[in-house]
């Protein structure tokens, strides 16, 4: 834990003395916010936040506290998590693509862990796929179960490194920037909820993360209105 400790606050620092750097130099008034520094101060904001959202995941799951279970529409749930991550998206310079889902689907779980973990898998993604590709979050019904996919371009992964990036403190590509947790933390949260998270290497493209949860339906009146 106290090594877990250290390596949180490292990244903590890095990415609040960059926000104040890119800050300090907004406010000398020859530079906007719509420019270059003003993209880093974003990504450095969306860092800070990232960090504290996949550290409260945590903090839930170490102190073993009840999952909090509760039927909701799989298609709202992609639409919040799209509004989220668009503007990530946006900073990093790649598409967001977001496949139409199914308004029947449902899931039975906790949702601020799902959120949390396919935040951590999207967060992944814009990470380290290629910069003007394309990030690729699909849902969808397969028999008795929901599976939602997290799709990116970066190029692939060398042979068997697919299922050591859920190791903690494990970074499999070039940029090692993190903490090298979200993943760790991303499966956790998912099997918390009778789930499992895999990952699948495409050689030369990328890498498919799948969520696969129990799928459910919504009642009728809840569709109706």
């Amino acid at each position: 834990m106290n090594e877990r400790l250290g390596f949180f606050a490292h990244e903590l620092r890095n990415q609040l003395c960059t926000a104040t750097l890119a800050l300090s130099i907004i406010k000398e008034g020859n530079v906007g916010l719509s420019g270059a520094t003003g993209g880093v101060l974003d990504r450095a904001l969306l860092g800070l936040g990232n960090l504290i959202d996949r550290s409260l995941a945590e903090v839930r799951m170490q102190a073993g506290m009840p999952i909090q279970h509760r039927l909701f529409s799989l298609a709202d749930f992609i639409a919040e998590l799209k509004l989220s991550a668009s503007l990530e998206a946006q900073v990093s310079g790649c598409t967001l693509t977001v496949s139409e889902v199914d308004p029947l689907l449902a899931v039975d779980v906790d949702r601020d862990l799902l959120l949390s973990a396919a935040g951590n898998l999207l967060q992944n993604a814009f990470k380290f796929t290629h910069p003007r590709s394309e990030v690729i979050l699909n849902a969808y019904a397969l028999a008795d179960r929901i599976l939602i996919d997290v799709q990116d371009h970066c190029g692939g992964l060398p042979p068997g490194l697919a299922e050591e990036m859920f190791v903690p403190f494990t970074q499999g590509a070039e940029n090692r920037s993190g903490l090298g947790l979200g993943l760790s933390i991303a499966r956790r949260s998912v099997e918390a909820n009778s789930g499992t998270l895999s990952a699948r290497n495409k050689p030369g493209s990328g890498c498919i993360f799948t969520i696969d949860l129990p799928r459910h339906s919504l009642p009728e009146k809840h569709i109706a209105a």
